[in-house]
């Protein structure tokens, strides 16, 4: 914990006065990386999900109102490539050139009171959503969101779904799949209390994740093997256990922010299947995830820490000690 001086916005940005903030494994991964690999400067405030005030404009803003609470798009653009024009920033083709980071993976977060979201555009209104109970879907809710609507077209009725990693973002996916998909969830983890949480937030079955999950989900689908795999961890050993369940034009995708290696070929997967690794997800997706909150379809478990308390948080994350996310309020 460090004091660093109050920011200022410069032309076309604004400052919001914090409300909360998200803590995340991706955290993790920036704290983990090794001194080689670190070029983001020090201090680096973390916070990648953002909600809070606006509380200063620069010169040329327009569109947000001074005091109005608003929810963070993290992952920042160029808005003017290809991609940014449609909205999916997510995919921006001039990040790399342009040295754009997103808040808290490279650009100065949300842990601290004020914090300078460089566009108007990137600001979502909560209109009236409590922006601690919900500051996580900026991350943990349109990640999943994401993943799983560019596979609607798989999960038809009779189908089945997987959701490996039943924590911060799996409880999400386990919602976001029964309000938009007719699909049988099932939700594989390590940890009996989060299996727990995956059966109260709507998961039709639980299981461990180990070899014998394959052959229930077998059993389950009628020897079929799962529709979709959605892979909140994405080590070696959850990639396997989802290229062993899918079925025939089955799709697998790596959300985890581990790593492993994956076969390719005739022989070594079912016809027609796929594998994606998406990335967080569209602005107009955070719209509609928000309104879905907003509809009472989904919602967020969260354990509130002050400032002050940020690194327990993460020593709770770390220790797979949260139930669902952890929300830092300044």
């Amino acid at each position: 914990m460090v004091e660093v001086p109050t920011p200022q916005p410069g032309p076309g940005q604004v400052r919001l006065k914090i409300s909360a903030a998200g803590a995340c494994h991706s955290d993790d991964f920036i704290m983990d990386l090794p001194e080689d690999n670190y070029s983001f400067g020090l201090p680096l405030t973390l916070g990648h999900e953002a909600a809070g005030i606006v509380d200063k404009i620069g010169a040329g803003v327009s569109g947000v109102i001074l005091g109005a609470p608003y929810a963070v798009y993290g992952p920042w653009g160029c808005g003017l490539c290809y991609r940014c024009a449609q909205g999916h920033e997510n995919y921006c083709e001039k990040t790399d050139a342009l040295g754009i980071r997103p808040p808290g993976l490279g650009s100065p977060g949300a842990m601290a009171e004020y914090m300078i979201v460089p566009a108007p555009r990137h600001l979502i209104p909560l209109d009236g959503l409590d922006p601690v109970a919900n500051v996580a879907l900026t991350d943990a809710g349109l990640t999943p969101y994401h993943a799983i609507k560019a596979s609607i077209p798989t999960l038809h009725p009779g189908s089945t779904a997987v959701v490996i990693g039943a924590g911060g973002l799996g409880h999400l996916a386990i919602q976001i799949l029964r309000a938009l998909t007719p699909a049988v969830v099932v939700a594989l983890d390590v940890n009996e209390e989060k299996l727990r949480l995956a059966r109260e937030v709507g998961a039709h079955h639980t299981f461990l994740s180990e070899q014998a999950a394959v052959r229930r989900i077998r059993d389950l689908s009628a020897g079929k093997g799962a529709n979709a795999v959605f892979d909140f961890v994405g080590v070696q050993a959850t990639l396997d256990l989802g290229h062993r369940m899918i079925g025939v034009g089955g799709e697998q995708v790596i959300i985890g922010v581990g790593s492993g290696r994956l076969p390719v070929g005739y022989l070594d997967r079912p016809h027609a299947s796929t594998v994606r690794s998406p990335y967080w997800g569209h602005r107009a997706e955070l719209f509609e995830v928000l309104d879905l909150a907003r509809n009472g379809m989904i919602h967020v478990e969260t354990e509130v820490f002050t400032l002050d308390e940020a690194p327990l948080a993460y020593e709770k994350l770390r220790a797979g000690e949260l139930r669902g996310r952890a929300v830092i309020v300044p």
